[in-house]
């Protein structure tokens, strides 16, 4: 069992950054791939972002490469997402999320592989 918090979500200019942290409390946090969701107004949950078990991997969504980065700590059991040159279209509520990988590196994408789930932080972009 794994449970998620996230936090740093606040109201950013256009332009700017923003890290988001996910903290998880459990066992095994290390053996989990970690993602990044996020659900905008009025749309359905789409991914962001995700980073294997050992870091070694990553995946992003088009719309965010480039611009968003992806890290973890095993030692401290947190995952994050760096958010640079942020855009309106960025504002969401942003899960982070943990699949059991089973020590492969292969990066799941979509929600339905990841058993555990953040309540969310929201991110709003405006000027």
């Amino acid at each position: 069992q794994v449970q998620l918090v996230e936090s740093g979500g606040g109201l950013v200019q256009p332009g700017g950054s923003l890290r988001l942290s996910c903290a998880a409390s459990g066992r095994a946090f290390s053996s989990y791939a970690m993602g990044w969701f996020r659900q905008r107004p009025g749309k359905e949950r789409e991914f962001v972002a995700a980073i294997s078990w050992s870091g070694g991997s990553t995946y992003f969504q088009d719309s965010v490469k480039g611009r968003f980065a992806i890290s973890r700590d095993n030692a401290k059991n947190m995952a994050y997402l760096q958010m640079n040159s942020l855009k309106p279209e960025d504002t969401a509520v942003y899960h982070c999320a943990a699949a059991d990988q089973d020590g492969k590196e292969e990066i799941p994408l979509y929600s339905y592989q990841y058993a555990y789930w953040g309540q969310g932080t929201q991110v709003t972009v405006s000027s």
